[in-house]
């Protein structure tokens, strides 16, 4: 009998490795995992994104065994999950860490990727295979990630990159997924350059490509044409305490400011969500109130009403045009809701969660349809609410229907006093960017920002401090980008790379032959 006295143990095996390790790669795993949020709003460190990989890509490199890198990819996704997201623990508490863990499995095939193309010693091919496929998995994982109900494209990687000109560019004709291609594909050749001595002429070809792909966007890419110009008010009525008055002291609050503005000749005037607690419809006082606020300033003011309807059921959060005769042109209804935070996923499983966190009490109701709403000027603007910044085609969309302006009405006065304020303001530089057309951020609490038709600034940022109301000269732009043109190309060039990848595994593994059958044993005759 084998046993430990003759030298084996199961650590001798290839491959295995103590236990004590085994918790500290855990752990590393995490941390590994939770360094990219660096890059994003609030810390900012854009450059970061380049590197943040490198570490987690190392670990993964070396893991033993295709188990252990499916684990240290699951431990390392739901460890950026809940760094870029750790904002929402005052609101879902372990709900946060429960989500995390599953999306956590969406990194699993992306760290076999690292481990298959990377691990050992590839060749030169096996590493310029890496380049593109390695990106194209994690490419797959915030796809996945992305859907609405499972929280939706908020804290992608290229996202890091919104006060980037050039990473702008690139989302001008891919969109954000293009930039998060190109930010891991940098990290991949850094891991092969420092891990990887054989395969460093595929590294460098690789960076050289990167560099000369941006270079060539950089100058060729279509760029919008400025064909005049909006000025567009922000009104910003800073923190309202809560309480059984405090929709009405928020209307208060904007229509003060809104008075601000007589005399500066604004065409358009934009409120923050759930800027209005009660249906216009039910109270004909405030649509009175609203209409005179226009005739004062001399514009239409576009508001959000967050309140339940005589004429419809349930509550929704809608965004309202008002002109000097009141409201005018049809509501767009908000169409993507927050999870937990406006509705609660399997509410029949899961509404326990209102007694631990701030689990939406009552489901809000969906929309159906974008809307296109035409200012006096003849401008067409196309609304967005909150959370839906986030979705590139949510603003596409409105943009091939015909949008010169795209306006988000924003609340994250929930999250004041964190990263939130700020990861979401800089959605609007990407969504401008892709489009090719100027978009309002509008918030009730800051941060308030306008984005032009590159994505470049327009004016100050109103800060979570500020309760004011500013005018912007917004740019307005014609022309189409690649990315209306051609939508989310990116994504279709990943998975078709990956799954030719799969399918030549699959054929590879197909052609092997077969293990030829031993012989029988010989028999012998006994005496």
């Amino acid at each position: 009998m084998i046993s430990a006295r003759n030298g084996w143990s199961p650590r001798s095996l290839p491959g295995s490795f103590p236990r004590r390790s085994s918790g500290w790669r855990a752990v590393a795993a995490i941390g590994a995992g939770a360094l990219p949020a660096l890059a994003f709003p609030a810390p900012a460190l854009w450059w970061f994104a380049y590197v943040a990989l490198v570490p987690w890509m190392l670990l993964l490199r070396s893991a033993p065994t295709g188990r252990r890198a499916a684990l240290e990819g699951w431990l390392g996704g739901a460890g950026f999950i809940v760094a870029v997201h750790h904002w929402l623990l005052p609101s879902l508490h372990v709900f946060l860490v429960l989500i995390a863990v599953l999306l956590g499995v969406l990194w699993i095939p992306w760290a076999l990727l690292v481990r298959e193309l990377f691990g050992g010693r590839p060749t030169a091919g096996r590493a310029a295979a890496g380049l593109v496929l390695v990106p194209a998995g994690w490419l797959l994982s915030e796809l996945v990630r992305s859907w609405q109900g499972l929280g939706g494209p908020w804290g992608l990687l290229g996202a890091s990159q919104w006060q980037v000109p050039p990473a702008l560019r690139l989302a001008s004709v891919g969109g954000v997924w293009l930039v998060s291609l190109l930010v891991v594909a940098v990290n991949c050749a850094l891991v092969l350059l420092i891990a990887v001595p054989g395969a460093r002429i595929p590294a460098v070809a690789g960076l050289a490509g990167f560099a000369m792909l941006t270079g060539a966007v950089w100058l060729w890419a279509v760029r919008p044409e400025v064909s005049g110009r909006l000025r567009v008010a922000v009104v910003q009525p800073g923190l309202i305490p809560d309480g059984p008055d405090s929709a009405e002291r928020r209307f208060a609050a904007g229509e003060r400011l809104t008075r601000t503005l007589v005399g500066q000749r604004p065409d358009l005037v934009v409120w923050g969500e759930s800027s209005v607690g009660a249906d216009l419809t039910a109270r004909p006082d405030l649509a009175r109130r609203l209409a005179a606020l226009s005739a004062q300033v001399g514009a239409p003011l576009l508001v959000n009403v967050d309140a339940r309807g005589p004429d419809r059921p349930g509550i929704h959060k809608s965004s309202v045009l008002v002109g000097p005769e009141g409201p005018t042109g049809p509501r767009y209804d908000k169409m993507r809701l927050v999870p937990f935070g406006e509705y609660v996923p399997a509410r029949s499983l899961l509404g326990w969660a209102t007694s631990v966190g701030r689990a939406a009490g009552e489901d809000r109701m969906r929309g159906r349809a974008p809307v296109i709403m035409h200012l006096p000027g003849g401008v067409r603007v196309g609304p967005l609410v909150c959370f839906e910044s986030a979705f590139p085609d949510m603003s596409r969309r409105l943009t091939l229907d015909g949008a010169s302006l795209l306006v988000a009405q924003s609340s994250t006065s929930t999250f004041q006093h964190s990263w939130a304020p700020e990861q979401h303001a800089s959605l609007a530089a990407l969504r401008a960017a892709e489009d090719g057309r100027p978009m309002v951020h509008a918030t009730l609490t800051g941060i308030s920002v306008v984005h032009g038709p590159s994505g470049e600034r327009i004016g100050p940022a109103l800060p979570t401090s500020a309760s004011t109301a500013h005018v912007y000269e917004v740019p307005l732009a014609t022309g189409t980008t690649l990315y209306v043109r051609f939508g989310d190309w990116a994504v279709h060039a990943a998975v078709a790379a990956l799954a030719a990848y799969c399918a030549a595994r699959v054929a590879l593994a197909l052609r092997k032959p077969a293990p030829e059958p031993s012989s029988p044993p010989a028999r012998t005759a006994r005496g």
